[in-house]
């Protein structure tokens, strides 16, 4: 398994990016050719209290970084990218790995 994680910071307008978000691009980020599973948060926490310096979490898991690269570069990968300033006005963090199972 490979993960696309995306960590947005606080946008301008947090009613906005929730209805945008769910209404618009998470339904783009479904069709992302490979996209085995997805899951998001618009209830990003600090861990002990404090003001998070995230508001918003996506991850979507692919069989391989070969494949999310393809879904990415794929026209519902250019798609969802164009789509992120519609919605995301603090920007977006694009992480991606392969998740390890601990002990």
């Amino acid at each position: 398994m490979y993960r696309l994680t995306v960590l947005y910071p606080p946008p301008a307008d947090p009613d906005h990016f929730r209805e945008y978000y769910v209404n618009t691009h998470l339904p783009l980020a479904a069709k992302l050719p490979g996209l085995r599973a997805m899951r998001y948060s618009l209830d990003v926490r600090a861990a002990g209290g404090g003001d998070s310096p995230y508001f918003a979490i996506f991850e979507g898991d692919f069989d391989s970084q070969d494949a999310m690269i393809a879904a990415l570069s794929s026209d519902e990968g250019k798609a969802v990218n164009a789509d992120v300033a519609n919605y995301a006005t603090g920007g977006a963090q694009v992480i991606h790995y392969a998740p390890v199972a601990g002990t």
